[in-house]
């Protein structure tokens, strides 16, 4: 089994956050949305995933540091992994392609940004499975049009007419990924566009049109990194279910001095809390500083500084200096405000 994974976007929603740090490596409860991915897809796929392929941008952007972060990943996950470059941002399609060289065998392609919670047996049987979360407004979305037998036969992006609830995540798989490799360098060749540029759905909707059986998959959660307040409230989300999991969120390297720690938080190596109030829901990074300050639902990078401050929905980058008395705020990297 393999995993692609496109991942070229620089994240323009949710800037200023992604002006220094590509969008998939933001942590989330105090890992980044790309490594959540990546790793709770492996978990609900129950078997060995043998090479994960990572779409990068720019490499002025996504540098050597994000090389390694990502190749360290794939080898905790006992996978190789591959790098491949998309040079200009020409659609989902042209994406997947620029991985040309690993798409044979099954594979899933899942796009890093959104996270999921999912247990599910994988429809080996069918020749590809696209996963989908019912949604109360179908008309923001695109979902899936299903035949009698709850097959897929249609793909319509943003309805202005009921035609499902069932809306497409961007997780997808295929029993043999070089299905859609070939219809989709078909729409290379062509020049098929729409909306400027490549996308999966013309490849996808060329397989349906050659007999493929398409049917979906459903996740329990589906989570979305967009922007600021939606990251913020998916940082709040996995750290629920992360406690209900047992799992350690708290380092036991955290200085306390008249603190109060109010859970679920996550809170990563070297960080001083004095005077502080923190929680709930709120993941704090390695070797930050928090002073005379109370923080609920926010998410704080690493090694950033925070005085006499009270936040509530705050999003705040790496290497911040913040002394203020603003409530919500969204603060990029080396940023100073005293």
């Amino acid at each position: 089994m393999k995993i692609i994974v496109p991942m070229a976007g620089r994240g323009s929603r949710l800037r200023p956050h992604t002006l220094t740090v590509p969008k998939p490596l933001i942590p989330v409860a105090g890992k980044p949305i790309v490594h959540r991915l990546v790793m709770d897809i492996v978990k609900v796929l129950g078997e060995p995933v043998d090479e994960i392929a990572f779409v990068l941008g720019d490499p002025a952007f996504f540098g050597e540091d994000v090389v390694v972060s990502l190749t360290e990943l794939a080898k905790r996950l006992k996978a190789k992994a591959s790098i491949y470059r998309q040079d200009q941002p020409l659609g989902t399609g042209h994406a997947i392609m620029c991985a040309k060289a690993s798409l044979s065998g099954p594979a899933v392609i899942a796009y890093a940004d959104t996270l999921i919670r999912a247990d599910f047996n994988l429809d080996k049987e069918a020749d590809a499975v696209i996963w989908v979360k019912q949604v109360d407004k179908p008309e923001a979305y695109g979902v899936v049009k299903l035949n009698a037998q709850k097959e897929i036969v249609e793909l319509v992006e943003k309805p202005k007419e009921f035609v499902s609830d069932q809306a497409v995540i961007g997780i997808y798989y295929f029993k043999d990924v070089a299905v859609l490799r070939d219809e989709l360098q078909y729409v290379l060749d062509n020049n098929i566009i729409h909306g400027g540029e490549y996308q999966i759905n013309d490849g996808i909707k060329r397989m349906m049109a050659n007999g493929k059986v398409f049917v979906t998959g459903q996740v329990d959660e589906w989570m979305d990194c967009g922007n600021k307040n939606v990251t913020v409230e998916t940082n709040t989300r996995m750290l629920g279910f992360l406690e209900k999991d047992g799992e350690k969120l708290i380092s036991e390297t955290v200085t306390q001095e008249n603190a109060t720690i109010i859970p679920p938080c996550y809170i990563g190596e070297g960080v001083t809390l004095k005077n502080t109030s923190i929680g709930p829901n709120v993941s704090i990074g390695n070797g930050c500083v928090l002073e005379d300050a109370a923080i609920k639902n926010s998410l704080i990078q690493n090694q950033t500084v925070i005085k006499n401050a009270t936040l509530d929905n705050a999003m705040i980058g790496n290497h911040v200096r913040y002394d203020g008395k603003y409530t919500t705020i969204s603060i990029g990297d080396y940023s100073t405000l005293e």
